[in-house]
């Protein structure tokens, strides 16, 4: 079942053999280039992906109209793939568009699964990041940590990528080789950031609050200083969700516990399929 993305408002990729209908995968960043995800610690073995690459990355182009809008080029993704709905996995940023295509389009979307979701904007939970074990001894770890907490993006976009790149060390629970090639991976855009935060509407938590929801997997990590954890907790809650918290695990699960990650996400889908 291969699409052909060229009618397509966005180009996507596709991972894994084509002989069971595909989940729908959703990028983070925000409109960070999908390479960063990699074959998600081979997924795509357990059920075949179909990868958004969303506006405002290289390969689709332009610029987001905010993640609120854009959730009809899932719904165009879903009907190219002749699916009456399709299960979600949305890493980070891409779990507001999940959410969005969820509330605006329910009978488009099966199930979900939330991956890292940043949570405190839906619920109100207060910040726990501060008390995770991270290695703050590591300087680097430390300055990355510092700067999130205090620096703004920058005001171009080659000061945009230098601060994402000096955060990247707080996004994970270490800071080793792996966790540093990975973190290079992905372009990544001040414009493009700040237009998918763009024309989202005021009332957007109570909508999505009020929703009746798809079944849904929210997977956290127990070192993610990025989410915290309380807040990821709540967000599950708030969302009738099942929550898988990954042990000694940043804000890239299928990079930092690539076997527990595959495990979780392997039986969600499995399940569901």
């Amino acid at each position: 079942m291969r699409i052909d993305s060229s009618d397509l408002p966005v180009a996507v990729t596709w991972i894994g053999e084509d002989d069971a209908d595909p989940a729908v995968v959703l990028p983070g960043g925000a409109c960070r280039g999908p390479e960063y995800l990699g074959d998600l610690a081979g997924l795509g073995s357990t059920r075949p992906l179909v990868v958004l690459h969303p506006r405002g990355t290289s390969r689709t182009g332009g610029l987001s109209r905010g993640w609120w809008t854009d959730a009809e080029d899932v719904a165009a993704v879903i009907d190219a793939l002749g699916l009456e709905a399709a299960d979600l996995v949305a890493h980070s940023a891409g779990t507001r568009l999940a959410l969005a295509a969820a509330t605006r389009f329910p009978a488009r979307v099966r199930t979900m699964a939330l991956v890292t979701p940043p949570a405190m904007w839906l619920t109100g939970s207060a910040y726990d990041g501060d008390d995770l074990v991270v290695d703050r001894e590591d300087p680097v770890v430390a300055e990355a940590i510092r700067s999130l907490m205090e620096d703004g993006d920058g005001d171009s976009e080659e000061e945009f990528r230098e601060t994402f790149l000096r955060q990247a060390p707080a996004s994970y629970a270490h800071w080793t080789t792996v966790e540093q090639e990975h973190a290079r991976v992905g372009a990544v855009s001040l414009a493009s950031d700040a237009a998918w935060f763009q024309d989202i509407p005021e009332d957007v938590t109570q909508r999505i609050l009020a929703a009746e929801m798809p079944p849904a997997l929210v997977v956290g990590g127990d070192r993610d200083v990025l989410t915290g954890v309380r807040p990821v907790l709540d967000y599950a809650a708030a969302l009738g969700a099942q929550v898988e918290m990954i042990e000694d695990c940043g804000h890239y699960p299928w990079v930092e516990q690539p076997e527990a990650f595959r495990r979780v996400l392997g039986e969600w889908l499995a399940r569901i399929s």
